[in-house]
């Protein structure tokens, strides 16, 4: 046999827990009629003898280590093992010997679940799987893992929702650990089972139902299985273990599909023991029949206060349920029982824990009707706790509200300054004003002329400056016709300095730029070089040019 594969040594367990070499061979797979199922045949290379002849049996456990090997004991002393020489073979025999069980399991769970089958039968069925679970806790993680995920597609879950509402108590015992070692292993899958299994089953008979009736109708004295079935759905309905991705969130699925399908089973027994009838009335002279609160509803209540939830709490306040525990107080007067001690201490650890969605609930919609108890101070610390929160709530608002506005401040501040600088970047030229429409004229004439005399005067202090050597610039600017509403047209012209010609001159002709506008007129005058000039002249006198020879 050429294929290196299926090339392995076979090992045995000697009486000393040491491994001995039996010889290497290649094996294989294959039925063989006188152990009447699927072996292990292992022939030498050598001389083709036979190494091994193995029953692959569903009882057997088999083990996977390191990728290359396989092991198992097939009597209580008689250890076996295959190390390949190739993890490919490994994996093919391994996958030969996957496929008994998953048929042997199948076979198993028919008979399990079949109605014709006799009970000392399912009983004998459903211990073996306790024991087949038991023993998968001796197994490697990523057996273990392979083990459950297989029963699980077997169909396990189905099979204990049957066995569970059994009547036999051994098979309900035994169906109850199996059920335990699957919540143990994966929480996650039993909750997607019964959220599958409520779109096609009625709620009275979803596992996770059987699995609180079981724990309700309980007949041990010591309540053991009550217990441990307690234990397994306080594990399921526990958010802390439930799983969150990108597409979808365990945590609010599940607790909605619990509280549709499954809060009115586990609720039941709670609300009949605490009808009106079962109510201990003795406690509550003169109650008010539709205002009664019971003890056993009260403590209830005060254990779910206590986990301090606001998943919880918003359960609470949507459904106004303080309404009759207030009530009930109040209808109690000023008598001293169990009732109002239970009452107040509910109230007093809401304000002690500073719960601040249930105490603004209780302050916004009862303070009214239980400002009046002065006895003990609790209800009084609501309020000021409430208050204290709404101050710290405003004064938070104000904060926000002032950083904004000194915010908005300061980027004003910014933009004006920068405003400000592109403006001192210009030149100094007065903008021409639109026309106005007749409608914006003055209609005052007194006021008219007043404006047209203050400006004739401003155009008679702009006096011409020298800008440059023998030049000076003109620059007019029509104000008044923005104000009579008439067309401005502007003249410009332009005398080029005189050049002196050998001789010195105190008469030159005025360059002048004039912009001439229709109406009154307004100078703006520049000054690029004055200073410089006259600090000029006063440094050095001016010297006579000399005549060209």
């Amino acid at each position: 046999m050429s294929d290196t594969r299926r090339r392995v040594k076979v090992y045995t367990l000697n009486e000393d827990r040491q491994w001995d070499d039996r010889g290497t061979g290649h094996v294989s797979s294959t039925y063989v009629e006188e152990l009447k199922g699927m072996s292990l045949l292992v022939r030498a290379e050598s001389d083709g003898s036979l190494l091994l002849e193995s029953k692959i049996n569903p009882n057997t456990a088999y083990q996977k280590q390191q990728d290359t090997l396989i092991v198992w004991s097939e009597a209580e002393n008689y250890d076996l093992a295959l190390s390949f020489q190739e993890k490919a073979g490994c994996d093919e025999i391994w996958e030969k010997i996957c496929q008994e069980d998953e048929k042997f399991l199948s076979e198993v769970f028919a008979q399990l679940t079949d109605e014709a089958t006799d009970d000392d039968k399912r009983r004998e069925l459903v211990n073996f799987f306790k024991e087949f679970c038991a023993f998968s806790q001796t197994l490697q993680p990523q057996n273990r893992d392979a083990f459950f995920k297989t029963l699980a597609k077997l169909g396990i879950l189905p099979a204990l929702e049957i066995v569970m509402g059994m009547d036999d108590l051994q098979v309900r015992s035994a169906a109850t650990d199996i059920f335990s070692y699957l919540v143990e292993f994966s929480p996650s899958m039993v909750r997607e089972f019964v959220m599958q299994e409520a779109q096609q089953s009625d709620d009275d008979i979803l596992l996770i139902n059987v699995v609180i009736e079981q724990m309700i109708c309980d007949t041990d004295p010591e309540l053991g299985g009550a217990v441990q079935l307690m234990g397994l759905l306080r594990t399921l309905i526990d958010p802390e273990n439930m799983l969150a991705t990108t597409n979808k969130t365990e945590k609010s699925e599940f607790l909605n599909f619990f509280y549709n399908h499954c809060m009115h089973v586990l609720t039941a027994p709670l609300l009949t023991n605490t009808s009106e009838d079962k109510c201990e009335k003795d406690n509550i002279v003169g109650s008010n029949k539709n205002n009664t609160i019971c003890p056993g509803a009260l403590r209830f209540m005060r254990r779910i206060i206590g986990l301090k939830d606001e998943f919880y709490n918003r359960y609470i306040t949507k459904g106004n349920l303080f309404e009759p525990v207030i009530n009930a107080l109040l209808d109690n007067g000023t008598r001293y029982n169990l009732l109002n001690s239970a009452v107040i201490e509910l109230f007093e650890f809401i304000r002690v824990e500073d719960i601040k969605s249930l105490t603004a609930h209780i302050v916004e919609n009862f303070y009214k009707a239980l400002e009046s108890i002065e006895y003990v101070q609790t209800f009084k610390g609501l309020k000021t706790k409430y208050e204290q929160e709404k101050d710290r709530q405003n004064q938070k608002l104000n904060s926000n509200r002032f950083r904004r506005d000194a915010k908005a401040l300061e980027e004003d501040e910014e933009m004006w300054f920068n405003e400000d600088e592109e403006e001192e970047g210009k030149a100094v030229v007065a903008p021409v004003e639109k026309p106005k429409p007749e409608d914006d004229f003055p209609d005052n004439y007194e006021k008219f002329m007043e404006t047209k005399k203050a400006k004739e005067s401003e155009d008679k202090e702009n006096l011409p400056k020298r800008t440059s050597p023998g030049g000076f610039k003109f620059t007019f600017s029509h104000s008044a016709s923005a104000a009579n509403g008439t067309n401005s047209k502007s003249v410009v012209a332009q005398i080029p300095p005189a050049t002196s010609n050998g001789s010195s001159s105190k008469t030159t002709n005025l360059p002048t730029s004039v912009t001439a506008t229709k109406g009154s007129l307004v100078g703006l005058v520049d000054y690029p070089d004055d200073e410089e000039e006259d600090e000029e002249e006063e440094s050095s006198p001016r010297k006579r040019p000399r005549l060209g020879s």
